[in-house]
């Protein structure tokens, strides 16, 4: 049992589980009934996305103090009781079952779900 990070809209991997987009916005130009069927997530759960302001930085960030700075607000963001307690559940439930949370960057390294792998990892989550 345990998490996948993954990128959301690739082709799932085997035992993969349920997948979790962690994203701010679905993805445009789908209709919501092919989410699940076109590999983008079965569940929607935006709540560990970055707000669109932090959002901004990520995606505007062409050194590396801005993105160090996106990484301080999405962690401070993930801080808060309700991502927490999210970020707590994840990692309890990965001792449990098999399932992947994921978001449609290219490139993870600078993506929010490689912040958040390291967050679920210091949550006690076992990852894959």
């Amino acid at each position: 049992m345990a998490i996948r990070i993954v990128r959301l809209g690739t082709e799932r991997a085997k035992d993969e589980g349920v997948r979790i987009g962690t994203v701010r916005r679905p993805p445009r130009g789908v209709p919501k009934a092919k989410f699940a069927s076109d590999n983008w997530y079965d569940v929607w759960y935006p709540n560990l996305s970055p707000s669109a302001e932090t959002m901004q930085l990520g995606l505007h960030a062409e050194t590396p103090a801005q993105w160090n700075s996106f990484v301080r607000k999405y962690k401070a963001e993930m801080a808060e009781p309700e991502a927490a307690h999210s970020i707590a559940l994840l990692a309890t439930l990965s001792h449990q079952t098999n399932f992947s949370v994921g978001c449609y960057c290219e490139d993870e390294s600078r993506c929010h779900r490689s912040i958040l792998r390291e967050l679920l990892i210091k949550a006690g989550a076992k990852m894959t």
